[in-house]
């Protein structure tokens, strides 16, 4: 019982109940039971019957419980938080008895969350099972001290171990975790385990919930390159073996300034949606989430409260897409979702203005590795709605604050690809010459596929100025692209298909005129036919 507020039939009091499993009637006489900051120690005597139940609270606890169950005092009773927390009970020889960590999600009920009710366990007899184990009790108390659960009832286990997280903590020391907790003698059998290109010389199980082994290595990992870690044979509690699963692995560095690119952002979300902030690592390392840092800017231009995004040790690696909201369940109802495992989740996500705004990722230095500050004129102008579609980054190697290198998503992507290759991605081409425009027919449907014209360029040197305009077919003016635009020694700029006013053009054949000048008075022009296409 972690919130015996508001109970409707206990007192008002935290406790945990043991159950004596075993055969064997146990003397509890200097067990302990601890959580993360402290440890309580049961200083009198009390033998416990086998299939028989004990309650242990504080001894203020105590007065109130013993009144309806029989109960045992002890000082610095664990705090036992709401959220979460980790109880292991122990032997007077100090052997490890069990060890269990909830988590608030295991109530699966908001109102009995709120305070008043016991978590309880389904099936003693399979006491290494999480959350599949446990749940909210249906007693009308709120719990059942001392007595048998409520839910009492059979709960086979048949699920083998997963592999849930690997993480090199050093050059020469992997933690590898699981999804439940392993047979400790199994799990330290070296031969269960295999490193691409290196040996392991000793693996060993962490206590108190032995869901986590520490493999050491003979050799140390190398930097920029990516392992391949394979495990059989693992077995849980109940006996249950892990089929072969293999997991990659790498040596984490902190992220240098674009090592991380800002690749999508969705800043306005639908009523049933929620906003997101894509992230693409287009380095060469593997990066560490829990190193990087989300946060925005005030309306003086000073950084918000930063938030990190991940409290866990999770690889970012090189080609991958990362998806942070504050809502990811909301993201998948909205979204098609290609990776799961792309999407991490942020409580109390920054909130993104719909407008305009600023997004920073920086490292654990408190660097900057990459900042956009959008605006939704961004977006396509005649999508009509901007509600639910997100701004796509077309190349991840051109500059991120050039608005010409973003574009609305493609409506045959559902206006937005969390966790995946944009729909309007655009590759950087090698520009031979000075100018190259590509394609060469375009259609700015919103379909995802040359939805816009590229106008690549690159010059020998910086400072040269462009002025880009499209023509229609008897040689008038539609649209100036670019008025005195000046050039970067390599770049593009990109037209969509709409006139000076914003509207759709009809679909045929248009001349696009580039003329080029630098300040020694250096003139050049190029011209291209291209196709406008348009569905029928």
């Amino acid at each position: 019982m972690t919130n015996p507020g508001g109970a409707p039939g206990l007192p008002e009091a935290k406790y945990i109940e043991l159950y004596n499993a075993s055969t064997m009637a146990l003397n509890l006489r200097n067990w302990t039971i601890s959580d993360g900051s402290s440890t309580a120690k049961i200083n009198t005597d009390f033998v416990l019957q086998p299939d028989s139940f004990i309650v242990i609270s504080s001894l203020s606890g105590k007065a109130l419980l013993s009144s309806i169950t029989n109960a045992i005092s002890v000082t610095n009773f664990p705090t036992l938080r709401v959220n979460g927390d980790i109880i292991a009970l122990r032997s007077d020889e100090g052997i490890l008895i069990h060890a269990v960590q909830y988590d608030r999600s295991w109530y699966d009920n908001e109102v009995k969350l709120a305070g008043g009710w016991s978590l309880e366990m389904v099936d003693a007899k399979n006491p290494c099972s999480g959350k599949s184990n446990w749940k909210a009790s249906t007693d009308n108390k709120g719990g059942t001290p001392g007595l048998r659960n409520s839910i009492a009832g059979n709960n086979s286990d048949t699920d083998t171990p997963a592999i849930v997280r690997v993480f090199a903590t050093d050059s020469v020391h992997i933690l590898m975790s699981f999804s439940e907790s392993l047979d400790s003698t199994i799990s330290s059998n070296i031969n269960n385990y295999q490193l691409n290109e290196n040996s392991i010389i000793k693996v060993e199980p962490q206590a108190p919930l032995f869901n986590a082994v520490l493999i050491t290595l003979s050799n140390p990992l190398s930097l920029q390159k990516i392992y391949s870690l394979t495990v059989k044979n693992i077995g849980d509690c109940k006996g249950n073996l892990t089929a072969l699963a293999t997991a990659k692995l790498a040596v984490t560095t902190i992220a240098s300034a674009n090592d991380i690119v800002i690749n999508e952002v969705l800043f306005n979300a639908p009523d049933d949606g929620a906003e997101y902030v894509e992230l693409y690592n287009h380095s060469l390392n593997a990066i560490n989430l829990k190193e990087l840092f989300l946060t925005t800017r005030n309306s003086a231009g000073s950084l918000n409260s930063l938030k990190r995004l991940s409290e866990d040790d999770i690889l970012f690696f090189p080609g991958e897409y990362k998806v942070l909201s504050g809502n990811i369940a909301a993201v998948k109802r909205k979204y098609i979702i290609k990776d799961e495992t792309a999407l991490v989740e942020i409580s109390s996500m920054p909130a993104l203005a719909n407008s305009s705004g600023d997004i920073v990722v920086l490292n654990v230095r408190g660097d900057i590795i990459d900042e956009l500050q959008y605006t939704e004129n961004w977006h396509f102008p005649l999508i009509s709605n901007y509600s639910g579609v997100a701004l796509e980054r077309i190349n991840d190697k051109a500059a991120t604050q050039d608005k010409n290198n973003w574009h609305s998503a493609a409506a045959s992507a559902g206006y937005g690809t969390p966790g995946y290759q944009n729909s309007q991605l655009m590759p950087a081409e090698i520009v031979k010459g000075e100018i190259k425009i590509d394609p060469s027919v375009f259609s700015p449907d919103g379909d995802g596929f040359n939805d816009f014209l590229i106008i690549n360029y690159a010059f020998p040197t910086p400072g040269y100025v462009c002025n880009i305009t499209a023509f229609d077919g008897v040689g008038r003016p539609v649209k100036y692209i670019v008025r005195n635009g000046l050039c970067g020694t390599s770049g593009f700029f990109k037209w969509d298909g709409l006139d000076e006013k914003n509207q759709k053009l009809a679909m045929g054949i248009y001349v696009v005129l580039i003329e080029v000048f630098n300040t020694d008075g250096k003139t050049k022009k190029f011209k291209q036919a291209v196709t406008l296409a348009r569905k029928l």
